[in-house]
């Protein structure tokens, strides 16, 4: 069965409430609990720093008032876990990337968590809805290894995670949603599981594509955490634990989420129209979701239904915000010290001290 049919059914079942629909075959279930049992002797064997704080206000070069609202959401990936400095993470340089081609001002809040899988979504966005800040305009999210690596259902995974995104999209937010990792990329694991993990990897991220850009979202493919240089140069895009990005990892997958965030809220400087030559087209939504899913990097977008733009948006390359001198949350009107990304406290008489 194809990538795109089998994408489609575990759509139809989260939407529909069908039956589970695995992942991994029975008959390899000895093979992969060995393999994982061997894989766990390995992966993990140093310990990944605590995401650090990132929530603030980035790109005071363009001044402090009306700032763009994004949100962060998701699990270990979203939240940056495996750097030590602020500006490694992805909301940081997210938020950066956003203030500068936007050219205002960015307030960023984060409220992913380490190890969290879709079913801990409908809480992250009470508590994002939940600031008197307001909605966000525009909502990045990272999930779906975690939903593998423990065995979650593929349809209540993807059911899960449309809800999330028809919860912010009535509130007016864009939402951007980077799909699931490709887990065979993890140095440590070895066949056949290596093959299992790259397979239940990418029909999930499938999935996902399906049911975001059927809510109003759009999608960019992690895939093998996000270009080649994951392939050719593990050691350097890993961090000490083997599973976490490192730095480098982090600003590869940020470059490649920029474009589609920026063209969800109408900024990103490319047009919207196909290039034929970058091989774009229109295709069908489960077509486009599992094509998707074979190459990282790739923007799909809703049409007209049942259709979906497949784009390869031309990447910017990202610097490293300067580091905060002190970090502190967006919410409830106590940011006292809010660092803006760039080394300053935001001033107290500003509206998000």
């Amino acid at each position: 069965m194809s990538r795109a049919r089998v994408a489609r059914r575990i759509a139809a079942g989260a939407a529909y409430g069908g039956g589970s629909i695995g992942l991994i075959g029975v008959a390899a279930v000895g093979i992969v609990l060995a393999e994982a049992q061997l894989a766990k002797r390995t992966v993990g064997t140093g310990t990944a720093p605590l995401p650090p704080a990132v929530d603030g206000l980035y790109g005071r070069a363009f001044g402090t008032d009306d700032p763009l609202r994004l949100a962060l959401l998701g699990d270990s990936t979203a939240a940056g876990q495996g750097v030590r400095r602020a500006g490694q993470t992805p909301g940081a340089l997210l938020a950066s990337g956003l203030a500068a081609v936007a050219e205002r001002p960015v307030a960023l809040r984060n409220v992913a968590l380490s190890g969290a899988r879709s079913d801990d979504l409908e809480r992250q966005v009470s508590l994002l809805l939940a600031q008197p800040l307001g909605p966000p305009d525009v909502c990045v999210i990272m999930i779906g290894a975690n939903d593998v690596t423990h065995r979650m259902p593929a349809t209540e995974s993807v059911r899960l995670l449309a809800a999330a995104v028809r919860r912010l999209r009535t509130t007016g937010a864009e939402v951007v949603v980077g799909t699931c990792p490709d887990l065979g990329t993890i140095e440590p694991v070895y066949q056949p599981l290596r093959w299992l993990a790259r397979r239940a990897s990418r029909q999930l991220a499938a999935a996902q594509t399906i049911v975001v850009v059927e809510q109003g979202g759009r999608t960019v493919s992690l895939g093998d955490l996000l270009g080649p240089e994951f392939a050719a140069n593990p050691r350097e895009m890993f961090g000490v634990d083997l599973f976490h990005p490192s730095a480098e990892g982090y600003a590869t997958a940020a470059m490649a989420v920029l474009p589609t965030l920026c063209a969800a809220l109408g900024v990103w400087p490319e047009p919207d129209r196909l290039e034929p030559g970058r091989r774009e087209d229109m295709l069908p939504v489960a077509k486009a979701a599992a094509e998707a899913a074979k190459q990282a990097g790739t923007e799909v977008t809703g049409a007209r239904a049942p259709w979906a733009l497949l784009k390869y948006r031309r990447r910017r390359r990202l610097t490293e915000p300067a580091e905060a001198v002190e970090a502190g949350a967006v919410d409830g009107g106590a940011a006292e010290g809010v660092s803006d990304g760039q080394g300053e406290p935001l001033p107290q008489d500003s509206p998000y001290s």
